[in-house]
């Protein structure tokens, strides 16, 4: 005698929290509050041409070991990115003369870099073919196993245009104010500040309905 109503129960709960799924699924994120997820950045632009798109970019570094844990939760997490989004990496070049940041110029200028960025992460970290002080000479071997003779590299390294990336890296950085990778810029204009990979993209999120909106 109780079997049926059992069953009836069982099923409203079931048809409750598939609703509840749904709708939370569909919820919007919590609008970011500034102070305490982000901090705005005063006169703050992207740092690549977004053509109309709204600037994802983040700051990072081949030798962060945080970044190298952030990688494939960043790679997941642009799979599901809306079109109207453009997201740009940035290498931490807190020197001018740092060799990752003018190999990743090097590698971007030379049409490499879909290949070799997620290819630099694990020769660093986890084969460690490359290591984290690496110089000119030895991420120029690295790249010379994706095509590129190594004096055409390191010629490419010490460039003019790739001298002028690297600064403007460094100018972009210091306006946001980086002290630490990875950092997320929304636009050009918000620093994200939270400290878990989850919660920073979850703010990114915030920012960029926020965004939308107000277009």
């Amino acid at each position: 005698m109780i079997i049926r109503p059992f069953r009836r129960f069982f099923a409203l709960c079931l048809a409750a929290a598939v609703f509840a799924g749904h709708a939370a699924a569909n919820t919007p994120p919590p609008a970011p509050v500034e102070g305490r997820d982000y901090v705005l950045i005063a006169d703050g632009k992207p740092f690549a041409d977004a053509k109309g798109k709204i600037e994802v970019a983040e700051v990072f570094g081949y030798w962060c070991h945080f970044c190298n844990d952030f990688q494939p939760i960043v790679d997941a997490w642009k799979r599901k990115l809306p079109a109207d989004v453009q997201f740009t990496y940035v290498p931490a070049a807190f020197d001018l003369d740092d060799p990752f940041a003018r190999g990743f110029f090097a590698a971007q200028q030379l049409g490499l870099l879909t290949r070799t960025h997620n290819a630099l992460f694990r020769a660093v970290h986890s084969t460690r073919d490359v290591p984290m002080n690496a110089s000119a000479s030895e991420l120029a071997s690295f790249y010379a196993g994706f095509g590129i003779p190594a004096p055409r590299f390191i010629a490419t390294m010490a460039s003019p245009a790739v001298t002028a990336q690297v600064q403007r890296a460094r100018t972009f950085a210091q306006r946001s104010g980086i002290s630490g990778t990875p950092s997320l810029i929304v636009a050009g204009r918000y620093r994200v500040t939270a400290s878990s990979f989850d919660a920073q993209l979850r703010i990114v999120d915030g920012l960029l309905a926020q965004l939308r909106n107000s277009r």
